[in-house]
Protein backbone atom coordinates (compact mmCIF):
# COMPACT_ATOMS: atom_id res chain seq x y z
CA UNK A 1 0.00 0.00 0.00
CA UNK A 2 2.76 2.44 0.93
CA UNK A 3 4.68 1.57 -2.25
CA UNK A 4 1.58 2.26 -4.35
CA UNK A 5 1.06 5.60 -2.62
CA UNK A 6 4.66 6.68 -3.20
CA UNK A 7 4.51 5.59 -6.82
CA UNK A 8 1.25 7.50 -7.30
CA UNK A 9 2.89 10.66 -5.93
CA UNK A 10 5.85 10.24 -8.29
CA UNK A 11 3.53 9.78 -11.26
CA UNK A 12 1.50 12.83 -10.19
CA UNK A 13 4.64 14.97 -10.05
CA UNK A 14 5.64 13.76 -13.51
CA UNK A 15 2.15 14.55 -14.86
CA UNK A 16 2.27 18.08 -13.47
CA UNK A 17 5.70 18.72 -15.00
CA UNK A 18 4.52 17.48 -18.40
CA UNK A 19 1.37 19.60 -18.19
CA UNK A 20 3.42 22.67 -17.38
CA UNK A 21 5.51 22.14 -20.52
CA UNK A 22 2.48 21.73 -22.79
CA UNK A 23 1.19 25.20 -23.67
CA UNK A 24 -1.89 23.94 -25.50
CA UNK A 25 -2.91 21.70 -22.62
CA UNK A 26 -2.34 24.51 -20.12
CA UNK A 27 -4.67 26.80 -22.07
CA UNK A 28 -7.38 24.14 -22.55
CA UNK A 29 -7.25 22.68 -19.07
CA UNK A 30 -6.31 25.61 -16.83
CA UNK A 31 -7.26 28.89 -18.52
CA UNK A 32 -10.32 28.02 -20.61
CA UNK A 33 -12.64 27.48 -17.58
CA UNK A 34 -11.81 30.99 -16.36
CA UNK A 35 -12.68 32.39 -19.77
CA UNK A 36 -16.03 30.59 -19.62
CA UNK A 37 -16.55 32.00 -16.14
CA UNK A 38 -15.81 35.52 -17.36
CA UNK A 39 -18.23 35.10 -20.26
CA UNK A 40 -21.05 33.52 -18.25
CA UNK A 41 -20.69 36.02 -15.42
CA UNK A 42 -21.78 38.71 -17.89
CA UNK A 43 -25.02 36.78 -18.51
CA UNK A 44 -26.30 36.66 -14.92
CA UNK A 45 -25.46 37.26 -11.29
CA UNK A 46 -21.66 37.24 -11.10
CA UNK A 47 -21.36 35.69 -7.65
CA UNK A 48 -23.91 32.99 -8.50
CA UNK A 49 -22.03 32.02 -11.65
CA UNK A 50 -18.56 32.12 -10.14
CA UNK A 51 -19.43 30.11 -7.03
CA UNK A 52 -20.80 27.38 -9.30
CA UNK A 53 -17.87 27.50 -11.73
CA UNK A 54 -15.97 24.64 -9.99
CA UNK A 55 -18.64 22.32 -11.40
CA UNK A 56 -17.40 23.21 -14.87
CA UNK A 57 -13.73 23.41 -13.92
CA UNK A 58 -13.66 19.77 -12.88
CA UNK A 59 -14.60 18.75 -16.43
CA UNK A 60 -11.58 20.58 -17.86
CA UNK A 61 -9.03 19.95 -15.11
CA UNK A 62 -9.88 16.27 -14.71
CA UNK A 63 -11.96 14.85 -17.55
CA UNK A 64 -10.54 16.67 -20.60
CA UNK A 65 -7.03 16.49 -19.14
CA UNK A 66 -7.06 12.77 -18.34
CA UNK A 67 -8.85 11.53 -21.46
CA UNK A 68 -5.95 13.04 -23.41
CA UNK A 69 -3.38 11.65 -20.98
CA UNK A 70 -4.72 8.09 -20.80
CA UNK A 71 -5.28 7.85 -24.56
CA UNK A 72 -1.87 9.20 -25.53
CA UNK A 73 -0.05 7.00 -23.02
CA UNK A 74 -1.98 3.91 -24.09
CA UNK A 75 -1.11 4.41 -27.76
CA UNK A 76 2.54 5.14 -26.91
CA UNK A 77 2.70 1.95 -24.77
CA UNK A 78 3.46 4.01 -21.68
CA UNK A 79 0.55 2.54 -19.72
CA UNK A 80 1.62 -0.96 -20.60
CA UNK A 81 5.20 -0.28 -19.48
CA UNK A 82 4.03 1.33 -16.25
CA UNK A 83 1.77 -1.61 -15.47
CA UNK A 84 4.50 -4.11 -16.33
CA UNK A 85 7.00 -2.31 -14.15
CA UNK A 86 6.72 -1.41 -10.50
CA UNK A 87 3.40 0.42 -10.78
CA UNK A 88 0.09 -1.25 -9.94
CA UNK A 89 -3.21 -0.26 -11.52
CA UNK A 90 -4.13 1.58 -8.32
CA UNK A 91 -0.90 3.60 -8.40
CA UNK A 92 -1.35 4.52 -12.07
CA UNK A 93 -4.95 5.65 -11.64
CA UNK A 94 -4.13 7.27 -8.31
CA UNK A 95 -1.24 9.26 -9.75
CA UNK A 96 -3.37 10.56 -12.60
CA UNK A 97 -6.19 11.53 -10.24
CA UNK A 98 -3.77 13.17 -7.78
CA UNK A 99 -2.21 15.38 -10.44
CA UNK A 100 -5.66 16.36 -11.75
CA UNK A 101 -6.80 17.15 -8.22
CA UNK A 102 -3.78 19.41 -7.72
CA UNK A 103 -4.67 21.36 -10.88
CA UNK A 104 -8.32 21.55 -9.85
CA UNK A 105 -7.52 22.66 -6.30
CA UNK A 106 -5.28 25.40 -7.67
CA UNK A 107 -8.07 26.60 -9.96
CA UNK A 108 -10.60 26.69 -7.11
CA UNK A 109 -8.13 28.60 -4.94
CA UNK A 110 -7.61 31.21 -7.68
CA UNK A 111 -11.35 31.37 -8.17
CA UNK A 112 -11.83 32.08 -4.46
CA UNK A 113 -9.50 35.07 -4.78
CA UNK A 114 -11.46 36.26 -7.81
CA UNK A 115 -14.79 35.95 -5.99
CA UNK A 116 -13.43 37.73 -2.92
CA UNK A 117 -12.10 40.61 -5.04
CA UNK A 118 -15.49 40.80 -6.78
CA UNK A 119 -17.19 41.28 -3.42
CA UNK A 120 -18.50 37.75 -2.92
CA UNK A 121 -16.39 37.03 0.15
CA UNK A 122 -14.46 33.89 1.07
CA UNK A 123 -15.93 30.38 1.47
CA UNK A 124 -17.74 29.74 4.74
CA UNK A 125 -17.54 25.92 4.66
CA UNK A 126 -14.27 24.78 3.10
CA UNK A 127 -14.62 21.11 4.25
CA UNK A 128 -17.85 20.79 2.26
CA UNK A 129 -16.09 22.14 -0.82
CA UNK A 130 -13.23 19.71 -0.24
CA UNK A 131 -15.61 16.75 -0.08
CA UNK A 132 -17.28 17.90 -3.29
CA UNK A 133 -13.89 18.31 -4.94
CA UNK A 134 -12.51 14.92 -3.90
CA UNK A 135 -15.64 13.03 -4.97
CA UNK A 136 -15.92 15.04 -8.18
CA UNK A 137 -12.31 14.38 -9.13
CA UNK A 138 -12.78 10.68 -8.38
CA UNK A 139 -15.88 10.47 -10.59
CA UNK A 140 -14.41 12.37 -13.54
CA UNK A 141 -10.99 10.69 -13.34
CA UNK A 142 -12.70 7.30 -13.69
CA UNK A 143 -15.00 8.59 -16.43
CA UNK A 144 -11.91 9.87 -18.25
CA UNK A 145 -10.30 6.43 -18.02
CA UNK A 146 -13.46 4.84 -19.41
CA UNK A 147 -13.78 7.34 -22.28
CA UNK A 148 -10.12 6.86 -23.19
CA UNK A 149 -10.97 3.24 -23.93
CA UNK A 150 -13.32 4.25 -26.74
CA UNK A 151 -11.05 7.00 -28.06
CA UNK A 152 -8.93 5.70 -30.97
CA UNK A 153 -6.02 8.12 -30.56
CA UNK A 154 -4.93 11.33 -28.87
CA UNK A 155 -5.87 13.42 -31.91
CA UNK A 156 -9.53 12.41 -31.52
CA UNK A 157 -9.56 12.90 -27.74
CA UNK A 158 -10.82 16.48 -28.15
CA UNK A 159 -13.83 15.10 -30.05
CA UNK A 160 -14.50 12.34 -27.53
CA UNK A 161 -14.81 14.79 -24.64
CA UNK A 162 -17.31 17.08 -26.38
CA UNK A 163 -20.52 15.27 -25.31
CA UNK A 164 -19.58 15.45 -21.62
CA UNK A 165 -18.44 19.05 -21.99
CA UNK A 166 -21.73 20.04 -23.66
CA UNK A 167 -23.76 18.33 -20.94
CA UNK A 168 -21.74 20.18 -18.30
CA UNK A 169 -22.30 23.51 -20.05
CA UNK A 170 -26.01 23.04 -20.76
CA UNK A 171 -27.30 20.62 -18.15
CA UNK A 172 -25.64 21.90 -14.97
CA UNK A 173 -27.01 24.93 -13.05
CA UNK A 174 -24.09 27.21 -13.86
CA UNK A 175 -26.01 30.27 -15.06
CA UNK A 176 -29.61 29.25 -14.38
CA UNK A 177 -30.77 28.13 -10.89
CA UNK A 178 -31.43 24.43 -10.54
CA UNK A 179 -35.12 25.07 -9.80
CA UNK A 180 -35.50 26.47 -13.34
CA UNK A 181 -34.00 23.41 -15.01
CA UNK A 182 -35.65 20.04 -15.80
CA UNK A 183 -35.44 17.35 -13.14
CA UNK A 184 -32.89 15.42 -15.20
CA UNK A 185 -30.39 18.20 -14.49
CA UNK A 186 -30.16 16.88 -10.95
CA UNK A 187 -28.69 13.65 -12.31
CA UNK A 188 -25.86 15.32 -14.25
CA UNK A 189 -22.61 14.57 -12.34
CA UNK A 190 -21.50 18.20 -12.41
CA UNK A 191 -24.69 19.35 -10.65
CA UNK A 192 -23.81 17.96 -7.19
CA UNK A 193 -20.39 19.59 -7.41
CA UNK A 194 -21.86 22.91 -8.47
CA UNK A 195 -24.50 22.89 -5.74
CA UNK A 196 -22.12 21.77 -2.96
CA UNK A 197 -19.57 24.41 -3.94
CA UNK A 198 -22.25 27.09 -3.72
CA UNK A 199 -23.39 25.75 -0.34
CA UNK A 200 -19.77 25.76 0.79
CA UNK A 201 -19.47 29.42 -0.06
CA UNK A 202 -22.75 30.28 1.62
CA UNK A 203 -22.11 28.12 4.68
CA UNK A 204 -25.04 25.79 4.03
CA UNK A 205 -25.72 22.88 6.41
CA UNK A 206 -24.33 19.40 5.80
CA UNK A 207 -27.83 17.95 5.85
CA UNK A 208 -28.57 19.78 2.60
CA UNK A 209 -25.41 18.38 1.03
CA UNK A 210 -26.09 14.72 1.87
CA UNK A 211 -28.38 14.05 -1.14
CA UNK A 212 -25.73 15.46 -3.46
CA UNK A 213 -23.05 13.31 -1.85
CA UNK A 214 -25.32 10.35 -2.52
CA UNK A 215 -25.60 11.30 -6.21
CA UNK A 216 -21.82 11.52 -6.49
CA UNK A 217 -21.38 8.13 -4.83
CA UNK A 218 -23.80 6.60 -7.33
CA UNK A 219 -21.83 8.16 -10.17
CA UNK A 220 -18.62 6.85 -8.61
CA UNK A 221 -20.01 3.31 -8.72
CA UNK A 222 -21.17 3.77 -12.32
CA UNK A 223 -17.75 5.11 -13.31
CA UNK A 224 -16.00 2.09 -11.76
CA UNK A 225 -18.19 -0.25 -13.82
CA UNK A 226 -17.51 1.75 -16.99
CA UNK A 227 -13.75 1.55 -16.38
CA UNK A 228 -13.92 -2.22 -15.99
CA UNK A 229 -15.92 -2.44 -19.20
CA UNK A 230 -14.18 0.08 -21.46
CA UNK A 231 -10.66 0.90 -20.27
CA UNK A 232 -7.80 -0.53 -22.32
CA UNK A 233 -4.16 -0.95 -21.38
CA UNK A 234 -3.05 -1.93 -24.88
CA UNK A 235 -3.15 0.23 -28.03
CA UNK A 236 -6.28 -0.08 -30.11
CA UNK A 237 -4.28 -0.69 -33.27
CA UNK A 238 -1.05 -2.54 -33.80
Amino acid sequence: MRTDALHAVRLARMDLKLLGRNTTAMVNVVLLPFLFGLMFSQMGDQTFVLTGLPGLMVVFAVFVNLVNTFTARREELVLKRLRGGQGSSAAIFGGAALSAFAVYAGQVALLAVWIDRAGGGLPANVPMMLVAGVLGVGVFALLAAAFSGITPNAELAQVAVLPVLLVALIGAPLVVPLADLPFVARLVPTTPITEMMRMGYAGGPWADALPWIGVLLVWLAIAVLLVKWLFRWDPRHG
